[in-house]
């Protein structure tokens, strides 16, 4: 498969090693000669800690920083990592990716409970009227977000800050581009080299708008640890959680990026939100809230495709039937969240947006965004809005074709697991 990429870069590709992947012979070469590291590596909650403090010289992580009353990150932290251990089956590139992560997560925890210290005002910056995007993976919204992130007078996330927030003691004093940046493009290198069709599916840059979703987990609390490989007792831990005080805690991250590299108006995007909208609103109540709509059973297939071709990175057998079985219920779970808690999201504050729509006259759409979040277009927006279209034309990397059957599911019988959805949303 991965020898037609040259010829095929341009072409309609079916992905077919999802349950038998195959690498590039460089790629799977390195991971062969990493794999013997991963038996030394401890995935504890202490040796995480204790590795991240060593790296730093800091031993305050800030537990508190942002919900005083509330348990410490180190309870969800170990129970995800016990979830790792027992649901998932990591291959030795998994246990190397889990513990490096962690590590980073805990090493950007004690980097900002240090900063906050010396700088206590920062939790006083205000984060105002944020514009949110919410809506399932593969609904337009990494689109979206790219659009209105183009603006300059709206704060976004670049990849290389969202994996390093605050920089290192050594990176301070670098003359020239900021070290985080070239970090990050080492890991994102990586990923197109060993996924080279991932990029057809969510391009990827160190310097490509990114969601909050990753700030999220510095707090050892969000649905990205599900993608990494499908882990049931932690989704069910998650769920049965009021996630409110890690949305606190992303606000104090927010906080401290703004202190760092300024900004007025945040613009940001999770799917996390759409079963998340009442600790959305307790955190940010004035937000502009997009909820984004698309056909669920073209979402499902495209996820799921994703989700199975990034998983043989972390796993040591890929299943595409259970991770399929997985996320298609995941996915109707979160639907079912958004159609039951839609009316907490006011309506002076919120839209739907359909993908067909968007797709259709993106901007118009975003003309209605910026005017139901009281946002000026101005020319500089407008002509911003502009470069970023024609520079990014959809699928100028080829295309996929997504099937269910590969998942072992029925379109059909798919369709009429989301009919109140599609009917509720006309989608």
């Amino acid at each position: 498969m991965w020898a037609s990429m040259t010829t095929a870069e341009h072409q309609t590709v079916h992905i077919d090693d999802l349950g038998s992947p195959k690498f590039p012979p460089a790629v799977a070469a390195m991971m062969e000669a990493a794999a013997p590291f991963a038996d030394d590596l401890v995935l504890t909650t202490e040796a995480i800690c204790s590795q991240a403090s060593s790296e730093t010289n800091l031993h305050d992580f800030g537990d508190g920083l942002a919900h005083a009353d509330k348990s410490s990150f180190l309870e969800p932290m170990g129970a995800l990592l016990t979830a790792y251990r027992t649901d998932a089956d990591l291959s030795p590139m998994g246990r190397i990716a889990i513990h490096t992560l962690f590590v980073q997560l805990a090493r950007n925890r004690l980097l900002i409970a240090d900063l906050v210290a010396r700088h206590p005002a920062i939790r006083d910056i205000p984060i105002t009227a944020p514009i949110i995007i919410a809506g399932l993976p593969r609904t337009g919204t990494t689109h979206l977000h790219n659009l209105l992130a183009a603006d300059p007078a709206l704060r976004s996330l670049p990849y290389w800050e969202s994996q390093e927030p605050v920089p290192l003691p050594s990176d301070r004093d670098h003359e020239g581009e900021d070290p985080r940046i070239g970090r990050a493009s080492v890991g994102v290198d990586f990923t197109n080299d060993a996924l080279p069709y991932f990029r057809r599916m969510h391009e990827m840059t160190a310097d490509h708008v990114h969601e909050e979703i990753q700030l999220l987990a510095i707090d050892f609390s969000t649905m990205l640890f599900e993608t990494m490989a499908p882990i049931p007792s932690w989704r069910d831990r998650y769920l049965a959680t009021d996630q409110t005080p890690h949305y606190e805690y992303l606000k104090l991250v927010l906080q401290v990026l703004t202190h760092l590299r300024g900004g007025e108006r945040w613009v940001l995007k999770s799917p996390q939100h759409l079963e998340q909208f009442t600790a959305l609103m307790n955190v940010f109540p004035d937000a502009t809230v997009i909820v984004t709509h698309r056909d669920p059973v073209a979402v499902t297939a495209s996820m799921t495709t994703m989700l199975a071709y990034t998983s043989r990175l972390q796993l040591a057998t890929v299943d595409p039937q259970m991770i399929g079985s997985y996320w298609m219920h995941r996915l109707h779970r979160m639907l079912e969240s958004a159609m039951t808690d839609r009316s907490v999201l006011p309506r002076a504050q919120s839209m739907d947006l359909r993908f067909d729509d968007f797709m259709a006259d993106d901007l118009s759409t975003v003309s209605m965004i910026y005017e139901l979040a009281g946002q000026p277009l101005t020319d500089a927006a407008h002509g911003a809005h502009r470069r970023y279209l024609a520079d990014h034309r959809r699928d100028r990397f080829g295309r996929l074709t997504y099937d269910l059957a590969d998942f072992g599911i029925d379109a059909t019988e798919c369709g009429l697991g989301f009919s109140d959805y599609t009917a509720r949303f006309n989608v």
